[in-house]
């Protein structure tokens, strides 16, 4: 069960051949920004392959581009529209980069072999989200097919950075990146993290922040869990009720809260600017307390229950055999296809305890489908395989102890084509503790230690699965104990960066022993975000 108790290499300098990373040696040292990155850069710019996730491939030549206060951006890109999409780019990376380093860092069209230079327009080869980075003494050069890749591109050179490029304040350079190339693209287009909203309520302004985490590690989707017993976290026109009764309260309580329209385009917009979609989820057949406490039609017996504060799952089912039924779901699908400019909804369908196998799936046979007419892909956790539209992606988030009759049923629907996100519990949930000790979290599918997190290969994990069946990976995070931004962090970090680097770097690069270093050269930069994390023993943590 999902939720039982509801209790994101050191490469040598002289090394002038393209090598991918598994060739670079294990164990080397840390780059410049171990120990705390106070403000001096005596060993050198960080080599490039020092990021998350792992490039697929790296060559290191030459001397490296030094950030001066005369460095301009420079953004290139053909046609009108290009060029446009390119300077949004360049001036996120240039808001980033001016209040620590001083310098103005103008944005410009003007032509010039010099500076940080965003050129789209790029190699055919590395399809949409790749990139590739040129850097050498005189300019940084970021070229990419489409706008996705000129923005991984940048976040790949923000990392070359020292850590403290991403104080707010003044700081000490120099600001050196290392000389050569990265070619880069994803193994994945799914890379997806996911919050679940609705136990506790977050904010938009947390949402958002939460954003800017993934997008710094290259995850390109938001699924956003925004119904479930506790809460229903969106306005809905044609039943208000569901946002102002249903909306009103959350685990333990407190206040809950929900999106309005409005609120919910400006996060679209917010995950747009840095490259995410958004994947909104109403939860049913179970799940569904918020609703049905706020319509009382949406019960078999008519009679809504009271709101729920707690964290059981399982004893809540929409009224399957009730015509009303799929009126509710037809305006919620309809209003939300309307508001959600991505091409999933997902439809969730696990922990149906009360609702029979036969109401399942005539519930989901009559479902899928509404997704698809307002001109959307569903989704559904991977109880959705028993009876799965053509079309339809299954999210697998079993675990060790998922049956084998359960796992069964997955492949043979992926050998059917149905396409999978893997999601495995015991594997990419954040909300799992790290081990007895951790204060938050839960721990229904064991504990999860940044390795276990990061050791396993979605390509492979479901034998059976065809490797093609593989849409990507998500690292989901829900919220039963966590109520604040600090308590996500502390559970997200450092395992999102793991789970981001499963879904976009090559499998030959995934090497534990090689990315404990790279994660470790992290921490000095989730100080300067102020990101609170988890210090793993498992980590050799600058300093440590």
């Amino acid at each position: 069960m999902r939720r039982r108790l509801r209790p994101l290499l050191l490469i040598c300098a002289s090394l002038l051949a393209v090598t991918s990373l598994p060739a670079v040696q294990a164990g080397a040292a840390a780059g410049p920004d171990a120990g705390r990155d106070s403000g001096r850069n005596a060993t050198g710019p960080r080599p490039l392959d020092q990021v998350i996730p792992a490039p697929a491939s790296v060559r290191a030549k030459g001397k490296p581009f030094t950030l001066t206060s005369k460095t301009a951006i420079r953004v290139s890109g053909g046609p009108h529209g290009k060029v446009r999409e390119a300077r949004r780019t360049a001036e996120q990376l240039a808001e980033l980069l001016r209040p620590s380093t001083g310098y103005k860092l103008p944005v410009t069209t003007r032509p010039g072999r010099d500076g940080i230079q965003l050129r789209l327009g790029g190699d055919h080869k590395l399809g949409e989200e790749g990139y590739r980075l040129d850097v050498s003494e005189r300019a940084a050069v970021i070229s990419a097919r489409g706008g996705a890749g000129l923005f991984y591109g940048v976040q790949t050179l923000r990392q070359l950075l020292p850590a403290r490029i991403e104080a707010r304040e003044r700081q000490q350079g120099p600001w050196q990146i290392a000389g050569g190339t990265i070619k880069d693209k994803p193994r994945y287009e799914y890379r997806s993290g996911m919050l679940d909203v609705s136990r506790h309520f977050f904010s938009v302004d947390k949402v958002k922040r939460y954003i800017d985490q993934l997008a710094l590690y290259k995850i390109n989707k938001l699924h956003l869990h925004l119904s479930d017993d506790q809460g229903w976290r969106i306005a809905i026109d044609s039943w208000p009720r569901l946002a102002e009764y249903g909306g009103s309260t959350q685990v333990g309580g407190g206040p809950g809260g929900y999106y309005t329209k409005a609120d919910y385009r400006e996060i679209i917009r917010y995950a747009s600017d840095r490259r995410l979609t958004v994947i909104p989820e109403i939860d049913m057949p179970g799940h569904t307390n918020a609703a049905q406490a706020s319509y009382a039609e949406l019960n078999c017996d008519g009679v809504a229950p009271p709101l729920y504060t707690g964290t059981e799952v399982g004893f809540s089912s929409l009224c399957v055999p009730l015509e009303r039924t799929y009126d509710f779901v037809d305006d919620v699908i309809r209003e939300l296809a309307a508001m959600t400019p991505g091409p999933y909804i997902h439809i969730g369908g696990d922990e149906a305890h009360s609702t029979s196998h036969e109401d399942y799936v005539t519930f989901m046979d009559r479902v899928q489908p509404v997704v698809a007419k307002y001109g959307k892909t569903a989704i559904g956790w991977h109880q959705i395989a028993a009876s799965p539209a053509k079309g339809t992606v299954a999210q697998y988030w079993g675990y060790d102890q998922t049956g084998a009759e359960e796992r069964k049923q997955v492949v043979d629907a992926a050998k059917k084509g149905t396409k999978l996100v893997i999601s495995p519990a015991d594997r990419s949930y954040l909300d799992m503790k790290y081990d007895k000790n951790t204060p938050l979290g839960l721990s229904w599918a064991g504990f999860v230690e940044v390795q276990r997190s990061y050791d396993w290969d979605p390509g492979t994990y479901l034998e059976g699965v065809p490797e093609g069946s593989v849409l990507g990976v998500e690292a989901p995070l829900w919220s039963e104990t966590l109520s604040t931004s600090d308590q996500v962090e502390f559970m997200a970090f450092p395992r999102l960066p793991g789970i981001a680097e499963l879904g976009w770097s090559p499998a030959s690069t995934h090497d534990w022993g090689r990315y404990k270093e790279r994660v470790a050269q992290q921490a000095p930069r989730w100080d300067q975000l102020g990101i609170d994390y988890y210090k793993s023993p498992q980590v050799p943590w600058p300093g440590k």
